[in-house]
């Protein structure tokens, strides 16, 4: 073996073995929930500790424990206390920062569970949660101190665990990304019916670029939550089920907006089953779904948009992708077009350093007049306008994607580009 070669391994091996002795010496092989409650409306906005759990062993990232692959909406920062050292960060977005947006919330106040893991401190830490507006400014922030051996915190996930089974294991169980797919609606009767359409979801993820050629980065397990009744909630139908997650249409009165916000009931379910990105499926057969970013992707199974929507949710949820549509009667303004968006594959021309100008070919126009040949449409990238849901002043980059449309086939370059960071962010050193 050349002289060459062997120290490049072993300077691997060294980096390897240091990732490790860095998680080992802040945290115990567990896990520490973070249960919150969210309170406010548009003009403020409150954080309040609910609950602490612990449960057996942590399945989240062991490398790069103070780095984000993304801003989010909001962030967990994690702190030595006797040195104020930071050694784990988490980011994510939440309902309650959808609904603040919404009209209701400029004449009510409301509340909304949140859920976060880290890994369980060996000894006392502060925990600090920051929530972000559009304009990435922090609107809210609580720090409060964990004693790890807080006789208050509960322990979850070592009896009574969810029935679950194993879809596929990574060819690396200790370092790769571990998806969860959960049952909602499904009766114990139902429950080879969830495993088909586990199925059916699975293959349509692992379907697209990039997690087709990266798919043996993936354990991925389904869990049998079983429901009194089958279905989900209907709302605006006068529709009630008894769900195990009670899920249910018409969130925020959009009808096709299928969410939970019961997420403390999600990850009682999930106790002490390897997960740490969550796809819950519902038993309908009525279009809708949801993506949050490090929360959950939530999608129906029984329509015929199902595959596509599953993907695309999932874009949100996992990658931190925006939506890349816009329609002249839904207008929503939800991005400042002078403030760059955090998410990956939408820009604002305010800060595009960093996105995906490696991806446009010199001379491309911009912003990129649209095409109506279809081998254009599908690899021309640039700075397409109407982007975030608004029309004007936010771009995609490029024409149709995944993110767009369902009717679109795979994602776009930009995205498969975000996505494939985020996949080595947490499986590379």
């Amino acid at each position: 073996m050349k002289k060459g070669l062997l120290f490049i391994i072993v300077a691997m091996v060294s980096w390897c073995y240091a990732g490790a002795q860095n998680f080992e010496k802040y945290f115990e092989d567990k896990t520490l929930r973070l249960d919150y409650i969210f309170a406010g409306n548009a003009k403020e906005q409150h954080i309040s500790v609910d609950q602490l759990s612990v449960s057996p062993h942590w399945y989240g990232k062991r490398i790069r424990m103070a780095e984000l692959p993304m801003e989010g909406n909001g962030q967990v920062t994690v702190r030595q206390h006797s040195t104020g050292k930071v050694i784990y960060r988490y980011s994510f977005s939440t309902l309650f920062q959808e609904w603040i947006t919404n009209p209701e919330a400029t004449s009510i106040t409301k509340a909304f569970e949140n859920v976060f893991l880290v890994p369980m401190p060996r000894d006392t830490v502060d925990v600090t949660v920051e929530l972000r507006n559009n304009r990435r400014q922090v609107t809210a922030a609580l720090t409060h101190t964990v004693v790890p051996t807080d006789i208050l915190i509960r322990h979850i996930g070592e009896h009574d665990v969810t029935p679950f089974c194993y879809v596929q294991q990574a060819t690396d169980t200790t370092r790769c990304i571990k998806i969860a797919y959960v049952a909602e609606g499904y009766q114990k009767d139902e429950m080879q019916v969830f495993l088909n359409d586990v199925d059916v979801a699975h293959e349509a993820m692992f379907e697209h670029e990039p997690f087709k050629s990266m798919r043996d980065r993936f354990t991925v397990v389904a869990v049998m939550a079983e429901s009194k009744e089958s279905g989900t909630s209907e709302p605006n139908k006068g529709i009630w089920k008894n769900t195990a997650l009670h899920s249910h249409f018409d969130t925020f009165y959009m009808n096709r907006y299928l969410t939970t916000l019961h997420l403390k009931d999600l990850h009682d379910v999930l106790a002490g089953i390897p997960y740490e990105h969550i796809i819950v499926l519902v038993n309908t057969d009525r279009y809708g779904g949801g993506g949050i970013l490090n929360s959950y992707n939530l999608s129906m199974t029984h329509h015929e948009k199902f595959r596509p929507v599953v993907v695309h949710e999932f874009g949100h949820s996992f990658a931190g992708l925006a939506d890349e549509y816009a329609y002249d009667n839904e207008n929503l303004d939800m991005y400042p077009t002078d403030v760059e968006p955090w998410e990956p594959n939408i820009t604002t021309r305010v800060d595009f350093n960093g996105k995906w100008e490696n991806l446009i070919k010199k001379g491309t126009p911009l912003p990129t007049p649209e095409s109506k040949d279809p081998k254009t449409i599908q690899t021309r990238v640039g700075l397409f306008e109407g982007a975030g849901y608004q029309t004007k002043g936010a771009y995609r980059g490029v024409q149709d994607c995944r993110m767009r449309t369902n009717e679109n086939p795979e994602f776009c370059a930009v995205c498969q580009q975000a996505i494939r960071r985020v996949i080595d962010f947490y499986t590379k050193e």
